[in-house]
Formats: structure tokens, sequence, C-alpha cells
């Protein structure tokens, strides 16, 4: 041991040098050992940044879209901003977050064609708003930090606010919380990671929390998740099942989206390793342990999906749809960091014996060719939200041209 060197040196200065120099030791350790041995292999990053043109939405462009036989779809709204999270309740109304305007917006369809010819605000004040759900008479918000709910009138317009929760941890790069009820009557709050690939010290944050209603206490429901906007339960099985965003500056083709069963517990690899328990080489190894073996213990996607095409909202079809009852339906927001644009679409992902087999489109169309020359695509819509309504149709929301899609069966 270094300490029995400093009998060794009466001189006072030193054994001042000597302990000095053990001090440094002492923290250099302990640093080590909380962030984790640096990685061994040499890895390099590459950021691309490649945003397909935008066009502005014309109603002819709805021609332009196309569906599975057996629907059609029409424009539900428009001009409505930027339109994200959606709700349909037993009434057919449709309940819209506006994340940019900081508000809800509730549309009626009073003669059932599925054109909204009515449109009020039910909610403001409340920047950031994005996650809804409804659970009795009751309708719950959610922000970056804040929770809400609201008491909803006979007309649909909502009563005065009352703050739930007031201390989620910060979303820093990823804000945008969703929340949704499972079938064992508990909250859960989606919280993304805070940057693009943060080591996270909040054990809350990357993670899915659970909510208890009846006293509004919190804990870590799964974590190791980067960023699982959209998730749902499935409606036989009744297990929870969320797509989750892979990190950028990893390639073209890596990381991937993830298909993730959702368990209490479950460690989902973030961000040592993505989808199948695949490490990440450009890491550092986890505080005491190393990358390899520490994946072990981790959950693996179910099924993976292309890198990039950044999913948003998540949503099963209930019971009674056949044959899509069971299946679920992710909306992919698209690329801004792929070298040839992906998403901007709708699909269905297929499910067999309760698991993720396949995706289908379901609704396609919004990305087009652009200019030659410039080897650029071009987009006039990007899929955010999903409301299902009882009687079959589906919603999609755009929050880069201000449209609801009404996708419906004719059959």
């Amino acid at each position: 041991m270094l300490e029995s060197l400093l009998p060794l040196y009466p001189n006072h200065f030193m054994r001042t040098i000597i302990t000095i120099f053990l001090l440094l030791c002492t923290i250099i350790y302990q640093v080590s050992a909380q962030r984790g041995s640096p990685p061994k292999e040499k890895t390099s990053t590459r950021h691309v940044t490649k945003y397909a043109q935008h066009l502005d939405f014309l109603p002819e462009m709805v021609k332009l879209l196309k569906v599975p036989s057996g629907w059609t779809v029409t424009v539900a709204a428009s001009g409505l901003g930027k339109p994200r999270m959606m709700l349909s309740d037993a009434r057919g109304r449709l309940y819209i977050t506006r994340r940019d305007g900081g508000d809800v917006l509730l549309l009626k369809d009073a003669d059932g064609d599925h054109v909204f010819e009515d449109l009020v605000t039910v909610a403001g004040d409340f920047p950031g708003v994005h996650g809804i759900a409804i659970k009795g008479d009751w309708m719950y918000l959610c922000n970056n930090t804040q929770l809400r709910r609201y008491h909803i009138n006979d007309d649909g317009s909502l009563g005065v606010w009352e703050l739930l929760i007031k201390d989620l941890p910060s979303g820093g790069q990823h804000p945008n919380r969703t929340i949704g009820f499972g079938p064992d009557g508990m909250l859960y709050i989606s919280v993304g990671t805070l940057c693009n690939d943060c080591k996270e010290a909040d054990p809350e944050v990357a993670a899915m929390l659970q909510v208890d209603p009846t006293t509004w206490k919190r804990k870590v429901f799964a974590t190791g998740l980067r960023n699982t906007i959209g998730f749902d339960w499935h409606p036989q099985t009744r297990q929870l099942w969320g797509i989750d965003n892979g990190g950028d500056g990893k390639g073209n083709r890596w990381p991937p989206e993830e298909v993730n069963h959702i368990i209490e517990g479950g460690v989902y690899g973030y961000p040592f390793a993505y989808g199948k328990q695949v490490v990440d080489k450009s890491r550092e190894d986890p505080a005491g342990d190393v990358k390899e073996e520490w994946v072990k213990g981790t959950v693996p996607s179910t099924l993976d999906l292309p890198a990039h095409m950044a999913p948003i909202d998540f949503k099963f079809f209930p019971a009674g749809i056949t044959p899509y009852s069971g299946d679920g339906l992710v909306c992919w927001h698209g690329s801004w960091n792929r070298s040839k644009s992906v998403g901007f679409k709708v699909q269905r992902i297929r499910f067999e014996n309760g698991q993720p087999v396949e995706t289908v489109d379901f609704l396609t169309g919004f990305l087009k060719p652009g200019f030659l020359l410039f080897k650029r695509k071009a987009r006039f819509g990007r899929p955010a939200g999903i409301a299902i309504a009882q009687d079959r149709t589906v919603y999609i929301s755009d929050d880069a041209n201000g449209v609801i899609y009404a996708v419906t069966p004719t059959k």
C-alpha cells in the first residue's frame, strides 16, 4: 500500500506530496467506478441531416393516399395547426392535444359523415400538453412535468382543472409525455431520455412510470426505454406493448425502432444496448460491469423495425374489428437523419398468438419523389396521433399540415 511509504519520508513536504497523490488516486478510482470503463473498440459517430421537402396540404392530395382494400380515406378536419395525440369518446367526439398551442380541441361530427363541423377549445393555458386519457367522467392531461385532470361536462366541455402531479422529471430533448390507464386501473406515464444518448442519473427518466390513482404516488415500472411515446394494452392478452425510438448518430440502419413487451421490472437496454440485446460498442461499460455481461439481464425487443422512422402513437385495434382485432397501428413520423427518407406513413403491426410478427402498410402516400437533381424526396404529411372510434373509424393526425384523416371501413 502507498500509505506504508509515509513513514519513510519524515520530511513534511514529501509527506504532503504523497498524501495529495493518494487522494487523487482515490478520486480517479471513484469516478471511474461511477462512470464505468471507456469502450475498448474504436468507433465513429456520423450524423446525417436530410429532411424531406415539406409540401403544403391541398385537398386533391387525398387522392395520392393509399389504404387497404375495404377501407377509404377522407379528410375529417384541416387547418388545425399541429395536432398531436387524440382520443375518441363514447359519443364519437374527438379530443386533440396541441403541444405547440398548449391547448385541447373538441371536434364534433353531428351527422356522422366523418367530417367534423364543430370545433371548440376545451382546455388552454397548458404549455406543452401532449398525453391524454379518459377514465369515468374525468379527462387526464399531461405535459413535460405536470399531470392534471378535468371533469367532463355533458356537452363535452371541461371543468376547472385539478393538479395531480407537478414534479415529473423534465424531459429535456424528449418532453412528449404520453399517458394511459391499464387494465389494472393504474395510470402509466412514459418519460423519454433527456438527450439523444444520455446515461441517465434519474431512474424516472428513459422509463415507464406507474401511478396509483388513489394516492397519486408513483414508481418506476420499467427502465431502459429511450423514448416510448406510443404504448397500449393488447385487447386479448392485456399485456402492455410499446414502440421505442432508437438513437441517432449511429448510422443509417442502426439502432432499430423496437416493438417491446413492457413488463414490470423490465430493463430494456438503453443506453448500452438496443434491439435484441445488441451492444452499443460506442458506449462505456456500466459501472462495475462490462456491456456484454450487463446486457444479459435485459429484456430483448420482440420485433425490430427499420431505423429512424420515428414512431409516435401506437394503438391496438379493439376486439370486434375482424380481422384486425389484436393488431396494432403505429404512426411513423418520418426520418430527418437518414440519407434516404423513411417513415411518413401508418403501418399495421400484425400479431399472432399475442406476438408481433410483421408490419403491413395501412395509410401511405405522404412521401413522394422530389427533385431528381437534389435527390431529395418531398412529403405532405407526418402522421402523429391515432384514435379508433367505436364505429371502427381510424383517425390519424398530421402535425405537419394540421390535417385529421378518417380511415373508414367500407364493409
